[in-house]
């Protein structure tokens, strides 16, 4: 009798779970009519519902039993419910390259603010300084801050040679001119740089403005370069196409509630984890080198202060640059000495220009810098928005759970799991592509990664890697270069004493291409800029203070 008895109430409460399930005949009409509104107001024909429950046998994607929705209204929704997650994921791609992008317009328009500056200073400070000097040079430091802008905006020029071919160029002009010669023999110039090499002409400038401009340029351009691709890579990701396993699995979680007539039911917050974590499994791969990335921006940010520092460099170009050429004039007679003892007298050209008489030395005003204060607060956000932007991968599951898919707020038994109302049991995966193979919601292959998504993981490791050499101070794209010897980082080498005599003479197409340029700089228009923004050797002669000048650096190794 006791069996009996036992027996029947298992037999009610089995009829009440089902009638929980299902729905009795009198919530029919009102859990179809939960879905006709949901259904109407994605913008779907009402017509396609039906006025009470149906079979589930036809459903392919939700659980099979009592529905209200036909195998067309679980077709629409499905599509329904991949468009509005990736319309979710873009919307947090956009946020995130808003941010990156806002960086990079700030520290871009800084740093070229202070180049500008630095060349306005030069250009109002050093006629009434340097006289003839400067007035009939003036294209020559105009185009060396040309190739400087085209380093910074990621032109494929070696720094370090194009100071060097500044100064050889100059002194190559200043010479000619003040013997009369157009044109000297290629001897005779192999000759001047050798002998000019260890007495320096300029003073210690040359050297000090290539050991700072080198480190100062190349961390800027690579944390500015940073910036660009850290952004390039969050909108290409987010272009990525959802799988169909995925796009199966969201719109079980989102609507397959509300065509089994469970109204009110929002996702467990486990089961949403799960669900994105399967869907977004290539994603989070790319967390590891993100972390990497951003860790070197935010490190490189401490070489852009104290006297070697960016803001200190760049923006003081004109001080080295004066430093130079008053040098150039206070030892130019005992420079001339030494040249010619050496080297000789070179024939005058009868028909070439008379020497000027040697003219006073202007006053060299230049006006004082501006605050660091702009760049302090550049850095001072980047910092806090780049240390917030570390975990974006592996928490976007989460994000898009709780902000985008109305999660529940609590896992009991009040939340949808997937089948009915009640708890989720299954355990939370972990991130990345080799934690799914176990994930109970989405069928993932984690022997197939995602090749857009691992082209970015190497995007990011190449970046990171620019970063941590330009910490260091080198130019990780001329490394190679340096180290061979060859020190032109175009993959043309030369014998040295030709390097030597045809200093500033090399062809256009070995330093034209970008390797790396900024976001608005096209390969064209650097090829275009660089073509044009390149000194050219003068055919004009300058006079400079009567006294005959020498030649120190015509070759592009004295540094």
């Amino acid at each position: 009798m006791e069996l009996r008895a036992r027996g029947w109430w298992l037999l009610c409460v089995a009829v009440a779970l089902a009638a929980c399930a299902h729905g009795d005949p009198a919530s029919k009409s009102r859990s179809c009519g939960e879905v006709r509104h949901i259904y109407g107001t994605k913008g779907f024909s009402l017509s396609d519902v039906p006025q009470a429950e149906i079979s589930g046998e036809h459903l392919r994607i939700c659980p099979q039993g009592y529905t209200c929705c036909t195998s067309e209204m679980e077709e629409n929704l499905a599509n329904r419910s991949r468009a509005e997650l990736e319309t979710a994921l873009l919307d947090s791609g956009r946020a995130l390259q808003a941010t990156l992008a806002a960086q990079l317009r700030g520290f871009d328009d800084h740093f070229q603010r202070l180049l500008n500056d630095s060349e306005r200073a030069l250009q109002e400070a050093f006629p009434g300084a340097f006289g003839e000097l400067y007035v009939q040079n003036a294209k020559a430091f105009r185009d060396l801050y040309a190739e400087l802008r085209l380093y910074y905006r990621g032109a494929n020029l070696h720094l370090e040679e194009t100071l060097a071919e500044f100064w050889a160029r100059l002194l190559e002009r200043l010479f000619r001119q003040l013997h009369g010669q157009p044109l000297l023999p290629d001897d005779y110039l192999d000759c001047l740089g050798k002998r000019a090499e260890p007495l320096r002409p300029f003073g210690e400038a040359p050297r000090e403005l290539r050991l700072r401009a080198t480190r100062a340029f190349v961390a800027a351009r690579a944390f500015v370069q940073g910036l660009g691709v850290a952004s390039d890579v969050v909108r290409k990701v987010a272009q990525v196409p959802l799988s169909p396993e995925c796009s199966r699995a969201i719109m079980k979680l989102v609507y397959c509630a509300h065509c089994l007539g469970v109204p009110g039911a929002w996702p467990c917050p486990d089961y949403c984890r799960n669900v994105l974590k399967g869907c977004l499994a290539n994603q989070a791969d790319l967390d590891a080198e993100w972390r990497n990335l951003l860790d070197s921006m935010v490190l490189i940010t401490d070489k852009f202060w104290g006297p070697t520092g960016a803001e200190s460099v760049i923006g003081g170009v004109h001080l080295w640059l004066a430093e130079a050429i008053s040098a150039l004039q206070d030892n130019s007679d005992t420079l001339t000495a030494k040249v010619i003892q050496g080297c000789g007298n070179p024939k005058v050209n009868p028909q070439g220009p008379e020497p000027e008489e040697k003219r006073r030395r202007g006053k060299l005003v230049l006006p004082e810098k501006p605050p660091a204060g702009t760049l302090q607060k550049l850095v001072s956000e980047a910092k806090a928005q780049l240390r917030d932007a570390q975990d974006f991968w592996i928490s976007l599951p989460g994000t898009l759970c709780s902000e985008k898919l109305a999660m529940s707020a609590a896992s009991d038994d009040r939340c949808w799991n997937g089948v009915a109302k009640g708890r989720y049991l299954p355990e939370v995966m972990g991130d990345g592509l080799a934690n799914q193979i176990n994930n109970p919601e989405v069928e993932v292959d984690i022997t197939k990664p995602d090749m857009t998504i691992r082209q970015q993981i190497m995007q990011l490791k190449t970046t990171t890697n620019r970063l941590r050499g330009a910490y260091d101070g080198n130019d990780v794209d001329f490394q190679d270069a340096s180290d061979d010897g060859s020190g032109s980082g175009s993959g043309e080498g030369c014998p040295d004493d030709e390097c030597g005599r045809r200093v500033g003479r090399k062809s256009s197409s070995s330093r034209t291409p970008l390797s790396h340029a900024l976001p608005g700089l096209s390969e064209r228009e650097g090829q275009k800029a660089s073509a044009t923004g390149r000194p050219q050797p003068c055919t004009r002669l300058l006079l400079l203070s009567g006294l005959p000048l020498v030649l120190s650096a015509a070759r592009p190794r004295w540094r």
